[in-house]
């Protein structure tokens, strides 16, 4: 009497003999599988079908999700230099900081935004964008290498904005031609998940690095 078979060895056999079913092809009819699908026996070409479908589905949504960022990402890019140009057609220097921060609002839905800069020119020491910010405020927008999101922990940055917010993103400001900040950009929602600790924060360094460029003709 002959032994059962291994499974693997069937397995390895099938695999070494790659026309094994050309030259049996009326097997495939035969072998029925389980569908997940149709909670049935289907041929194994039936579940071929099934798997080169889900597969195409899978594509496809990936493809649709591709679409989508591109579509999110060109939209963004367009509302950035939006932004840009109206900060170069600012009429004067002291107009800069309002039309930086209203562009924040009305360009990209922000809900709130304002900034402090300091070490600023005399020309506009009494002006709001220059009002006093504590040296604990200083030592922490020094401090960040990237834009800080998240919750507002009872920020001292936060309190710079108008109303109560559970959210914030905060930007450093940097010159150039030196590694201190000169300032603070602050952006505010009442939605604690707008600004949230685990979002991507390249396209608010572009805007950081925008907001910088445009503000430190305002220092000394």
């Amino acid at each position: 009497m002959s032994l059962p078979l291994d499974p693997d060895t069937v397995a390895q056999y099938l695999i070494d003999s790659p026309h094994f079913f050309e030259e049996h092809a009326e097997l495939l009819a035969k072998i029925r599988l389980s569908s997940p699908l149709l909670g049935r026996a289907v041929s194994l070409q039936e579940r071929q079908m099934e798997v080169l479908r889900e597969k195409i589905k899978v594509q496809d949504l990936r493809l649709a999700d591709m679409m989508r960022n591109a579509q999110e990402n060109d939209a963004s890019s367009h509302k950035l230099y939006a932004w840009t140009r109206s900060l170069l057609l600012a009429r004067n220097d002291v107009d800069l900081p309002h039309t930086l921060v209203d562009g924040l609002r009305t360009s990209f839905g922000v809900p709130q935004a304002t900034l402090r800069l300091w070490g600023v020119a005399e020309d506009y020491s009494h002006t709001w964008f220059a009002a006093e910010a504590s040296e604990d405020a200083k030592i922490f927008a020094n401090g960040l290498s990237l834009p800080f999101c998240g919750s507002n922990n009872d920020f001292e940055a936060a309190a710079w904005l108008e109303h109560h917010v559970q959210s914030v993103a905060m930007l450093p400001l940097r010159s150039a031609a030196a590694s201190a900040t000169f300032g603070l950009l602050v952006l505010g929602s009442p939605d604690p998940q707008r600004f949230s600790a685990d979002m991507a924060t390249d396209f608010l360094v572009q805007i950081g690095e925008t907001a910088s460029a445009a503000l430190a003709c305002l220092l000394e």
